[in-house]
């Protein structure tokens, strides 16, 4: 199997600057591709991922844009074809939570779990279907114009009390990374979707800090670990190669056995 099956292509992660983007943006690097990796505040951590990505051989920089907004996000676009001259592979990582019981939930916590989470989502890609249009199938360097990877969440099948604007967000992403890659796929645009479970990120530390806490989740899924940032990566780089050329408009569940619903395995 070719470790550098992303050679000669670019990337551009967004909310790269830890968690799940920051595993996938240095596993798309290991797999050849340059990598724009992008940050809303914490621009020391960005730094340190791009360092980390050079260190190993890959090329790669950062850039600061809220991919809520459309100026920042056209902008970002610009300087990645300034720098590299576009992009064949867009994972839409960028999200958050803001969590709050329904009844108490304020329309700035929905609005911006919505924004983020989604609007970015919908800005970033279709920024990218554009210049994929534009380009068209590049001989040599992929099989498809563009890729385009919409990071979503078990929750966008499972509800999930407490956090409605999140749960919205996700299942959102699912109609609208099945709808754009219905529409897309006559111009060989791939688009799919991934659904990690519990990963060890610093967005749900309260949920694996403590062993106590960790044995909780651990009863969530069957598999029995919590999941890193580099199993999604290792999916992110596959999904993203020729490998997976005739997979779009569908999303791969990485959850440990999550969604099969383990309250159920002794209540048959």
């Amino acid at each position: 199997m070719d470790p550098q099956k992303l050679k000669g292509q670019v990337a551009l992660v967004t909310g790269a600057d830890s968690g799940i983007g920051k595993g996938v943006a240095i596993a798309i690097a290991q797999a050849g591709a340059k990598v724009l990796v992008n940050y809303v505040h914490n621009q020391k951590a960005a730094a340190e991922v791009v360092d980390e990505i050079k260190a190993a051989g890959g090329e790669a920089f950062a850039y600061q844009a809220d991919v809520s907004k459309e100026d920042e996000v056209q902008a970002m676009f610009a300087k990645i074809i300034a720098a590299y001259g576009g992009i064949d592979i867009l994972v839409n990582n960028a999200g958050l939570q803001k969590d709050a019981k329904f009844v108490d939930m304020t329309l700035d916590e929905w609005n911006t779990v919505i924004s983020i989470n989604l609007t970015g989502q919908f800005l970033c890609s279709r920024e990218a279907a554009k210049m994929f249009i534009k380009r068209g199938v590049v001989d040599g360097v992929s099989r498809a114009a563009g890729k385009i990877i919409c990071m979503s969440s078990v929750h966008e099948v499972i509800p999930w009390a407490g956090h409605v604007n999140y749960a919205a967000s996700k299942g959102g992403i699912s109609m609208f990374m099945k709808s754009i890659a219905q529409e897309l796929a006559p111009n060989k645009i791939r688009v799919v979707g991934i659904a990690p479970g519990a990963i060890q990120t610093p967005i749900n530390k309260a949920a694996w800090e403590t062993p106590e806490a960790l044995n909780k989740l651990l009863t969530l899924i069957p598999y029995n670990r919590i999941g890193q940032p580099e199993d999604i990566g290792k999916l992110a780089v596959f999904l993203a190669s020729d490998d997976a050329d005739y997979i779009t408009g569908t999303t791969i569940f990485m959850d440990g056995g999550m969604t099969l619903y383990p309250g159920f395995a002794d209540n048959g």
